[in-house]
């Protein structure tokens, strides 16, 4: 079944990935804003044999993995605390529904005046996105564990450290694993919008770029290059999704 699936996003992908090139090189739509795949691909191929590519996509992973692991640990532990302490989540849930529905983008300004315009601002914008979205998940999570369990070690004396360690966190286990995927995705946007407002390097700086002098095919690559090592990372967590899972 696996692999009738796999094969399935392949042929729609391979279908797409043709109808756009056939649609670019009859002129059905316009190249210079939408280029067409083997453009694309060349300028991906240009960039990465001069050297050009390589030091833009190193600074872009590297921000994004430490927003992605700083903002799965940070949201994590404030999710502990809070549960941990009634009275603070009664005061901070408001706080959190209103700054995580807040525009990041918004926010990306006072980042940079409080940091400088460079590589902490750009993480920490990544973190205003991934912490609290985590933050939200594992501590639903928390407080949707069975409460009969939570019973049961009460029953037996059990403090709420034993309460913690025995029932909340092993029946959390699987969220918190699937919460990296969902940060994945978080902090690429993170990452991108932080680089789309004061990088000088990186591939959200190389979109902004390519708009500033209607090269819309490097604009595009740009954006294929973010789709691939996105979906690379991707497949790295859900690998090791697995591997927890099945060692647990």
């Amino acid at each position: 079944m696996s692999n009738y699936v796999v094969s399935v996003q392949a042929l729609i992908l391979v279908f797409f990935i043709g109808c756009w090139e056939l649609a670019g090189r009859l002129r059905w739509i316009d190249v210079l804003i939408f280029s067409y795949p083997s453009k694309v691909g060349r300028q991906i191929v240009k960039d990465a044999v001069s050297g050009e590519l390589w030091p833009h996509l190193a600074m872009t992973v590297g921000e994004t993995a430490v927003g992605f692991l700083l903002g799965t640990l940070i949201g994590t532990l404030l999710a502990v605390l809070i549960w941990w302490s009634p009275f603070l989540s009664r005061v901070l849930d408001p706080y959190m529904v209103v700054f995580n529905s807040m525009p990041k983008v918004a926010l990306g300004p006072i980042f940079i005046v409080l940091f400088g315009a460079g590589f902490t601002a750009i993480v920490v914008t990544t973190l205003s996105i991934t912490v609290i979205v985590t933050t939200l998940v594992v501590f639903n999570s928390f407080n949707e564990v069975d409460a009969n369990l939570v019973k049961v070690i009460r029953t037996f004396g059990g403090s709420r450290r034993d309460v913690f360690l025995k029932a909340i966190l092993p029946a959390s286990f699987p969220t918190i694993v699937s919460t990296l995927k969902v940060n994945v995705g978080m902090a690429w946007v993170g990452v991108i919008v932080g680089e789309f407002l004061v990088a000088k390097i990186g591939l959200g700086y190389l979109i902004v770029y390519g708009f500033q002098v209607f090269n819309f095919t490097l604009v595009l690559s740009s954006l294929v290059i973010i789709a691939i090592v996105a979906t690379a990372m991707y497949q790295l967590v859900v690998y090791i999704e697995r591997k927890l899972v099945r060692e647990r």
